[in-house]
């Protein structure tokens, strides 16, 4: 007990004595300092005495698929900053080959009393993988907010960059360089945000009577290059890719098959995450807007775990393509 009364003292900055007064319900702790140091009982792993496990701990789960895509990491660092500044702790819980499950992250969450949980991408963006523990929060009604894909069955809100819009908008600067062979490079078939662009592009290439290549892809540049080494047979001048590691792997496949970017074939990456403007040639993209997404995303779960009402609808965002030097007329 005393080793615990130290830790969580210095954690927060107080004495041990403040700390054992919080512990054993006594007065003259200020409801600012008791929240700290509940809080960080469960930041350190301290189970809380019986008589306080009901409340809320002031923790979010902030779940990332993965840190190698630089534009996870960016959400999570806009999310953490907002929920700090609201008086609340992340937890990061992301996804490793052979590490914990997003499940038993649910449950490793719930037991802790987290106020609430953030979703930056993970298994709800694909339509064929499990879903059972998103029916837990529902059924908890534990606040929720996903990012960039909702999951049609359940009522949770979701802020989204418009995949639509992104779309059209690297269609539309390809089509003005003059490019009529156009391909898509995807993520895996039943991944929502995937499902979006191609529908987007197809009306696209619809109305304006053009075929459309498409490869579905992993999300690394690895497989982002042997995706695009499958669409640079069939002839495309112009790639648009899922992300800006698929799009770095294309550029790779490209020079790999002895032609260049941008003089033999365009590239269009999405997200504009760190170092895009730093590559060889500098990426064309169309970014993410995530300082606005991320105060939306806080507003919403705040307002939850307040017990106010919100719409569980999908408010999306309009991105912004930022041409760079991976984009030129065609040759």
């Amino acid at each position: 007990m005393s080793q615990r009364l130290a830790e969580v003292a210095r954690k927060v900055g107080v004495s041990e004595a403040t700390v054992s007064r919080v512990l054993n319900e006594k007065p003259g702790v200020s409801d600012v300092t008791r929240q700290a140091v509940l809080t960080a009982l469960d930041v350190l792993g301290y189970e809380r005495p019986t008589k306080l496990r009901g409340e809320r701990a002031r923790l979010v789960g902030l779940f990332l698929p993965e840190l190698q895509n630089p534009i996870f990491p960016a959400f999570g660092e806009v999310v953490a900053a907002a929920l700090a500044q609201n008086g609340y702790t992340p937890v990061l819980c992301t996804q490793t080959a052979g590490g914990i499950s997003e499940a038993d992250y649910v449950e490793l969450l719930l037991q802790q009393q987290v106020s609430g949980v953030v979703f930056v991408g993970g298994q709800y963006t694909q339509q064929n993988a499990p879903h059972e523990h998103y029916q837990r929060l529902a059924e908890l009604k534990l606040p929720t907010v996903f990012v960039n894909a909702p999951i049609a069955e359940l009522s949770f809100p979701t802020v989204s960059t418009d995949d639509a819009v992104a779309t059209e908008q690297a269609w539309n600067h390809l089509r003005q360089l003059g490019h009529e062979r156009i391909g898509l490079v995807l993520g895996p078939e039943d991944h929502v945000p995937s499902q979006r662009k191609l529908a987007a592009a197809q009306r696209a290439a619809e109305a304006a009577g053009l075929p459309l290549e498409v490869a579905h892809s992993h999300y690394s540049l690895e497989a982002g290059q042997a995706a695009t080494a499958r669409l640079l047979s069939k002839g495309v001048t112009a790639l648009i890719c899922m992300s800006d590691p698929i799009a770095l792997g294309a550029i790779r496949a490209v020079r790999r098959a002895g032609l260049t970017v941008p003089g033999d074939v365009s590239i269009v990456g999405f997200d504009d995450s760190a170092l895009m403007n730093a590559t060889d040639p500098p990426l064309t993209t169309v970014r993410q807007p995530i300082e606005p997404m991320g105060r939306m995303i806080i507003e919403l779960l705040v307002s939850q775990i307040k017990g106010v009402g919100v719409a569980t609808d999908e408010y999306l965002f309009e991105p912004e393509l930022v041409v760079r030097g991976s984009t030129a007329p065609v040759s």
